[in-house]
């Protein structure tokens, strides 16, 4: 893989996936924006739920690009990675069509998460609402885990790269893609929700990560 294009990939993603963002995780980060505890910070308590989420994106990367390099280092060869190469790009593409509107395909693969989702929840709703600085990490923590099928491709990057530490990189990546449009929906709910949901915009992010997602497989191709 090209790591520096690999990524800007990653950061994109995150970045033109704020639709879907809004849309999943939005309504949470404004209730837990709306939870927070009155005494303090507001602005910085919202910073650290999102410093949570981006732990548990990192501690993602780093478990499945373990996973990877386990794989790799048993079968010194290169198909896995370009296997895992396609498999991340063609989910890119559905995803990319699944946020311009076109098609429902990706949210499927958001159920292969549920599982993990069900034993995680009760613990969230011990944690809420937040009442310390402690609890808020936590709870963004725990929000890391929420299926979705952005993360999902970025993971499969983090796989592919068949290395902890560079997966870890990879979902970083993909994380600070996320920050801007999640920390704006802590602190602007209302108006980013209605901006992001504008039908123009969707198909204009989701076109531009399906195009991409063509331009990778046809690179490699």
């Amino acid at each position: 893989m090209n790591y520096d294009i690999t990524f800007f990939t990653l950061f994109l993603l995150g970045f033109f996936g704020g639709t879907h963002c809004v849309g999943m995780c939005g309504g949470l980060s404004s209730a837990f924006a709306l939870q927070l505890p009155p005494h303090l910070n507001r602005l910085g308590l919202i910073v650290l739920l999102n410093l949570g989420r981006i732990s548990s994106y990192v501690l993602i990367g780093l478990i499945v690009g373990l996973v990877g390099q386990i794989g790799i280092s048993l079968d010194d060869t290169r198909w896995l990675q370009n296997g895992l190469y396609i498999a991340a790009n063609i989910l890119l593409l559905l995803l990319g069509l699944y946020l311009a509107g076109l098609s429902t395909a990706a949210t499927q693969i958001e159920r292969i998460g549920r599982p993990i989702w069900k034993r995680l929840n009760p613990i969230l709703n011990r944690l809420l609402p937040i009442k310390s600085v402690p609890a808020c990490f936590g709870v963004g923590m725990l929000w890391g885990w929420l299926p979705c099928g952005l993360v999902y491709s970025a993971s499969l990057y983090a796989l592919g790269s068949g290395n902890a530490v560079q997966g870890g990189l990879y979902m970083l990546a993909f994380a600070l893609g996320t920050l801007p449009n999640l920390l704006a929906m802590g602190i602007f709910a209302a108006q980013l929700k209605t901006l992001l949901q504008r039908r123009a915009i969707r198909l204009c992010a989701g076109l531009l990560v399906a195009g991409w997602a063509v331009f990778r497989l046809a690179v490699m191709l």
